[in-house]
């Protein structure tokens, strides 16, 4: 089945002790597409602006991906400029220019509208939820956010977390929106406000998922739980763009798959695990640009080795 992703397709530029690339194709939209498109048919929704180069066009079209809802402004493309310093776990925002995106409404063909997996990536929650309100009967929705629009769109956000089937969050956003320091009470919160999934990214300590909705719980009263590490690499370069390369590949499994099951979300999360090591191999697209199913079944079969105990 196809998916609708809704995020940002922007130019990065990225500072880290690897190396320093400029203006570079990325965007929320951008990294969840090169994983999800391993999948599933991506249908991409965003706005870039006049400057946008041809190449970028081009090379998503070559990957597959579906741009008939990629609108091109007359203002400047969205830029986010940051530099990782020491592990590499955090970046520090040096600039961004919203540019187009300061105005953009999205549009969707009226075809993709009946399209019934979407996710939802990081832009305005009033904007994701525009484009959630043109669309028919969606069965399966993802939504992820993040800080700013935690501290400054909360009650917005929150309203949105009653319409989706599943949250993606970090860590730290987990604790923000719910305030509870413990991650399981965090999930418990943001649970009781709609979602029937809650996801939270641990960086390099991997991966939780919380739900009531299937068993067996791991107690009693507990719900399911599934946790997993993140794939064990020491080739670290550029970490932009990883939680958005897991949402890509975990909701890519879960569109191919076509249902929701314990075992298909241990899957999902594990094959998003494995998309997101990719990604941080290489500045930008650099490694996911390159990427085949057979290469993250072949690393896939080596994390389960690594986990099994």
């Amino acid at each position: 089945m196809s998916i609708v992703v809704l995020g940002t397709v922007a130019l990065d530029t990225v500072k880290t002790p690897f190396g320093h690339k400029r203006k570079m194709l990325g965007g929320s939209a951008v990294h969840f597409s090169m994983s999800a498109r391993l999948f599933t048919d991506v249908n991409l929704v965003a706005i870039v602006g006049a400057d946008f180069p041809p190449r970028y066009i081009n090379f998503l079209k070559q990957k597959g991906i579906v741009l008939t809802s990629l609108i091109r402004g007359g203002g400047k493309t969205f830029h986010w400029q940051g530099e990782y310093k020491g592990d590499l776990n955090t970046a520090l925002t040096l600039n961004t220019e919203l540019g187009v995106l300061s105005g953009f409404k999205p549009m969707i063909a009226h075809e993709q509208r009946k399209i019934k997996n979407i996710f939802l990536a990081n832009v305005d929650p009033d904007i994701q939820r525009h484009l959630l309100n043109h669309m028919h009967s969606p069965h399966l929705v993802g939504l992820d956010s993040m800080n700013y629009w935690i501290n400054h769109k909360r009650r917005s956000l929150l309203r949105l977390l009653k319409e989706v089937n599943i949250y993606v969050a970090n860590d730290q956003e987990a604790r923000s929106l719910s305030g509870e320091h413990n991650l399981i009470k965090a999930a418990k919160f943001l649970r009781s406000h709609g979602p029937e999934m809650i996801l939270i990214k641990k960086g390099e300590h991997g991966v939780l998922l919380y739900s009531d909705k299937f068993t067996p719980p791991l107690h009693a009263g507990e719900g399911f739980i599934f946790s997993i590490p993140a794939y064990p690499t020491d080739k670290v370069i550029d970490p932009t763009g990883a939680g958005d390369t897991f949402a890509g590949g975990f909701m890519g499994y879960l569109s191919k798959a076509g249902k929701i099951s314990a075992p298909a979300l241990r899957k999902a999360i594990a094959y998003g695990t494995i998309a997101a090591s990719f990604n941080v191999e290489g500045f930008g697209v650099e490694r996911t640009a390159h990427l085949g199913l057979v290469d993250l079944k072949k690393r896939l079969k080596k994390f389960r080795k690594a986990v099994l105990f």
